[in-house]
């Protein structure tokens, strides 16, 4: 069931398949401490704060963790079991045992309720074990009721401004900048206002991707008009699209799955193939309707000093931009993009001048990344995964993706499968660093106990 603590309106029939559970029910009336209540009422609150975690988008390692904190402050023992939209669990008290199962209706990413949460959870011991469940729920109805921090239009900047700095990043011009930022700005509107009103994920992502497509073609078109371009720099029209990459759940399945968390990891691993399966046919059927086709960018004929200093800053704003769209305050979207700005700019350096494979650059700058969200989370109390993520969505190959399931759909075999090898390399690396920084500098995580 879906935990929410919004009053049952007496005479109205709720229609939500995913049927709402009212945490009301689980406060008792005397004015007690927590730590002096029922099992029921103290299982109710670690449920809660675990649901409220699995909606945020984070990985069912740190939602384990922070039920077990509760848990043990609460002097419970928890077990649970977790998906990508439902959780099971099992508290025991002496010789009680509560079983409860919990459900979300959607899958989502919220980095700034995972920061009011992670807060709660670090405080649970020295601030709530003397309050009563009724002051819990509040604390947790304040979190939970929190409106989204950035405005549609912040949004649309936002996934424009990510996507026009992820084109250049891949050899994009000016031209293919200019035209991306539209068509992603747009889709993402179309993309926020369907999401608004609760269409289902299919539904969403075609038509904010065809939605994309079309106004880069819409661009492209009307500059070739009055302007003597190259038709070459129609290829920009896949970065129209890169606000779909599902990096949250891709990157966060690959974490659960090197912790053994087989359920979690495998369903947020479908779901991403789900949405880039979606996606990349809708991106195909909008190419052969607005005879679009990805070709190689236009040389960007840039210094080497210049191209280094615009990676830089396209890198900052591109995981800036993206971290923006997962609800991130602008100072923990800053410091996500300054982490992306040396992750990235030395990933792309590392090929260009060393002569690094593109799985092998992904790779270290996976691992920088991880080390430099280490140093900012001990600063900052940011969540890890709320500056990891998105300082490497940036290096996810959706571009690759795309491109290979174009040439595919087109029956050019050959070209797809070299395409898909880059993509499946890279998209190998990008999780194994971040697993492999996670292990060097958290002692937790690097056991299985």
């Amino acid at each position: 069931m879906n935990s929410t603590n919004q009053p049952h309106e007496a005479g109205k029939h709720n229609f939500q398949h995913t049927m709402s559970l009212y945490e009301e029910n689980f406060i008792p009336m005397e004015d007690v401490p927590i730590l002096l209540t029922d099992l029921p009422t103290k299982s109710a609150i670690i449920g809660r704060i675990g649901i409220m975690f699995l909606a945020c988008g984070t990985g069912a390692w740190r939602i384990r963790e922070a039920m077990n904190r509760v848990a043990r402050n609460l002097d419970v023992i928890c077990s649970v079991s977790l998906g990508i939209r439902s959780l099971e669990y099992t508290c025991y008290q002496g010789n009680e045992s509560l079983t409860r199962i919990l459900s979300i209706p959607n899958v989502g990413v919220n980095t700034n309720r995972l920061a009011d949460l992670e807060r709660l959870v670090d405080r649970f011991k020295a601030d709530y074990l003397n309050e009563n469940a009724k002051e819990i729920h509040h604390q947790l109805d304040a979190i939970q009721a929190k409106k989204g921090l950035h405005s549609t239009l912040v949004s649309c900047l936002a996934s424009g401004v990510a996507c026009g700095a992820f084109i250049f990043l891949l050899g994009g011009g000016i031209i293919e900048l200019f035209c991306t930022f539209i068509g992603a700005f747009i889709g993402q509107f179309f993309r926020k206002k369907m999401l608004d009103k609760q269409l289902t994920l299919t539904a969403w992502i075609i038509l904010s991707v065809f939605t994309a497509c079309l106004f880069y073609g819409i661009s492209f078109y009307a500059l070739a008009y009055f302007l003597p371009i190259k038709m070459s720099h129609q290829a920009g029209y896949i970065g129209a699209m890169l606000f779909i990459v599902p990096g949250f759940p891709f990157i966060t399945s690959c974490l659960d799955l090197a912790k053994l968390y087989m359920r979690s990891g495998i369903e947020r691993l479908v779901y991403s193939i789900l949405i880039l399966a979606i996606a990349t046919l809708s991106a195909w059927v909008a190419a052969l309707v607005l005879n679009l086709q990805p070709q190689p960018f236009v040389p960007q004929d840039l210094s080497p000093l210049l191209l280094f200093i615009l990676r830089i800053i396209a890198s900052f704003c591109g995981v800036y931009g993206f971290s923006i769209l997962f609800n991130s305050p602008h100072k923990m979207a800053a410091t996500a993009g300054l982490i992306g700005a040396v992750s990235n700019t030395l990933r792309l350096e590392l090929i260009d001048v060393f002569n690094f494979t593109i799985a092998t650059a992904a790779l270290v700058a996976a691992i920088v990344a991880g080390l430099c969200a280490t140093f900012f989370n001990k600063e900052e109390h940011y969540p890890r995964i709320a500056l990891t993520v998105p300082s490497i969505v940036i290096m996810v190959p959706g571009f690759y993706i795309y491109t290979a399931v174009y040439y595919m759909s087109d029956y050019q075999i050959g070209q797809g499968a070299t395409w898909a090898t880059k993509a499946l390399l890279i998209l190998l690396c990008l999780p194994l660093g971040l697993t492999i920084a996670r292990m060097i500098t958290d002692k937790e995580f690097r056991y299985c106990t």
